[in-house]
């Protein structure tokens, strides 16, 4: 089980069909040109009730431009006073593999009124995510086995079957994929995001990336630091720590949520979870459906709930009460599915489990063994006891890749640009916050805003301090010089 920059925002079960044709003004017969992407016209037509849609295309390979390309399809929602538009923001609510689309498609739930007023919302999903080309590796019977595979107990036998299947998944995804394999890349959607900038006719790009869409927004930065405008980056990424660093600082961050929580209420303590884990891997309980409630189901349940400390952490007590004293995994697969992204019949709405994997074997080298990744297994228990024997081998897809990194040509460092926003929050379990120090860092006019709270990601989550800042910052272009903290009350 693999804990992923899980997106603040979860689908709302919409399904986009696009009839939207792109306006080209260069001739398909010939051999298309960097130019040639950039000239294209997109053609936006009202779509689901007072948005608009289009699509464009981008070269596969940035590298060997060609006829090979793919087409990605993107939302607006208009600024509601067109007259003192200030442009457009670009969102990503993270993933890998988070449709922007449906991201963009509640502008004005997780943008304020004022900046809905003056700023154009545009999502585009990147290359292989949702309506782009979506790529899918596994059937649904094939992901319920993936996600199911545990090698947590440490035994030889149960990392040789993940190994094994984590071979299968790459294999699968390389016939799936073909040609386009090593081309899912952030590094190659932040140059899409490029090509979109020039097409929606903005002299800079302004944009709000949410956990991993702030790796995306920093590898744009880097590529083109003069086209940066006003950037958001909230529950940042460390561009340049390594895959095994940041499994063992989410697998800490996620144990130290866990306490957090439990620290909260007096009925059940980590000798609880520990038993409840315990027992889904000798005798796991069956859900109504037949399938049975696994140590992975399980883990992943209890991930899922951390992400908020409002909700979430209800979701959680409701859990344990029914796990726990009831005998009854209801809520466990419940929260499970959403994470994972399947329905009640066993459907995967979205392909964010394969995608996610593919777009991590590319964005970062794994230099370690197998038997190095397994020998680190120790180390991680004793880091973070609950998490660390999940996270130890979230990596082993890599391994067995076809395909090798699309690494940053540039380093990811002194990032010389307008001034950019960084948001953390100190006990974010999915993107510590030690990552949005790294990140500030990363900018020359990088600003930190410091949440003191629970949960992933601080924007947009009701605290009025977080949201006011970022308000004026779009509004303004100006961030204070005083230290900015946040207080968990919002004030």
């Amino acid at each position: 089980m693999s804990i992923k920059y899980r997106p603040i925002f979860l689908a709302l079960g919409i399904v986009f069909v696009f009839g939207v044709v792109i306006q080209l003004t260069n001739n398909d017969s010939k051999v298309w040109t960097i130019k040639d992407y950039k000239s294209q016209e997109l053609n936006w037509r009202d779509c689901y009730d007072g948005f608009e849609c289009s699509s464009f295309k981008v070269p596969v390979d940035y590298e060997k431009i060609d006829n090979q390309s793919f087409t990605l399809r993107a939302l607006r929602h208009s600024a509601l006073d067109q007259e003192n538009k200030l442009g457009s923001i670009l969102v990503n609510p993270g993933g890998p593999g988070g449709s922007a689309i449906l991201y963009a498609y509640n502008a004005e739930s997780i943008l304020s009124n004022k900046i809905n007023q003056r700023y154009d919302i545009v999502g585009f999903d990147p290359r292989g995510i949702n309506e782009s080309d979506e790529i899918r590796c596994l059937s649904d019977t094939e992901e319920d086995a993936f996600l199911s595979a545990d090698a947590s107990d440490g035994r030889a036998a149960s990392i040789a079957a993940l190994s094994a299947i984590s071979k299968d998944f790459a294999e699968k995804c390389a016939k799936a994929a073909g040609s386009k394999l090593g081309h899912y890349s952030t590094l190659e959607a932040a140059k899409d995001m490029e090509i979109l900038r020039i097409l929606l006719n903005e002299k800079k790009l302004n944009f709000l990336g949410k956990s991993y869409g702030t790796y995306l927004g920093t590898l744009y930065a880097a590529l083109y630091p003069e086209s940066v405008g006003r950037m958001v980056l909230d529950g940042a990424v460390s561009p340049n720590v390594s895959m095994r660093e940041q499994q063992l600082a989410q697998a800490v961050a996620f144990d130290k949520a866990l306490n957090n929580f439990l620290a909260t209420q007096k009925r059940f303590k980590l000798a609880d979870i520990k038993r409840l884990l315990l027992e889904a891997e000798t005798n796991p309980v069956k859900g109504a459906d037949g399938r049975l409630a696994s140590e992975s189901i399980a883990i992943t349940a209890i991930a899922t709930t951390l992400y908020d400390s409002g909700d979430g952490w209800r979701n959680l007590n409701k859990m344990l009460v029914q796990a726990i004293v009831k005998q009854n995994p209801t809520e466990m697969f419940k929260q499970a599915d959403a994470y994972n992204n399947r329905d009640s019949s066993g459907n995967y709405y979205s392909n964010q489990t394969d995608v996610s994997i593919i777009i991590n074997c590319l964005d970062w080298e794994e230099p370690r063994t197998i038997e190095e990744m397994a020998s680190d297994r120790g180390e991680f228990i004793k880091a973070a006891p609950i998490f660390g024997p999940y996270l130890y081998l979230a990596t082993l897809p890599c391994k067995y890749w076809k395909s090798e990194p699309q690494l940053p040509p540039v380093p990811l460092k002194n990032i010389d640009t307008t001034p950019v926003l960084v948001i953390g929050v100190t006990n974010d379990p999915a993107t510590p916050y030690e990552w949005a120090q790294d990140l500030a860092k990363v900018f020359t006019n990088g600003k930190l805003l410091t949440l003191n709270g629970d949960g992933h990601t601080g924007h947009n989550q009701g605290n009025i301090c977080i949201d006011l800042v970022v308000d004026s910052y779009f509004l303004t272009g100006k961030i204070g010089s005083k230290p900015l903290i946040c207080a968990k009350s919002g004030t």
